[in-house]
């Protein structure tokens, strides 16, 4: 069963070529399957791409660059993040200049924070009897 539209797919494929510095850089530390979670990269849910994602969680990390904070962005991430959480995705978004400025850092962070949260079915027990979760994150 695909969980994704062949053209995130599409997309998918062609970001992982094109990612970030910052992505680069966190990528390195999080394919070692750091506090052992397993992390995919540009990975394609519905019609939208995650910079990364954990399966194991329902976690997506999105690696926000200066761009997020201009114009309508801002917005369309809050509507991105609240379609993901009614997919049961929760969504972590970590600034890239935290990243450049200390990758390490930014790596145990995001593993802490996955490790730290229930698994998504989990979630949605404890809640309540019509599921929910958090409402976003950030580092």
């Amino acid at each position: 069963m695909e969980d994704h539209t062949p053209e995130a797919l599409i997309l998918a494929r062609k970001l992982r070529g094109e990612m970030t510095l910052p992505e680069v850089l966190l990528w390195r530390l999080l394919k070692g399957k750091p506090m052992g979670l397993k992390f995919r990269k540009q990975h394609p849910i519905e019609n939208f791409v995650l910079d990364f994602y954990c399966v194991q969680k329902g976690i997506a990390i999105e690696v926000d660059g200066i761009a997020h904070d201009m114009g309508n962005r801002p917005e369309r991430d809050a509507s991105r993040d609240a379609k993901l959480r009614a997919l049961g995705i929760e969504v972590i978004r970590v600034p890239a200049a935290d990243v450049l400025r200390d990758v390490e850092n930014a790596a145990d962070a995001i593993g802490r924070l996955c490790t730290d949260r229930p698994p998504p079915s989990a979630l949605r027990a404890a809640t309540s009897p019509n599921g929910g979760g958090f409402t976003g994150a950030h580092l």
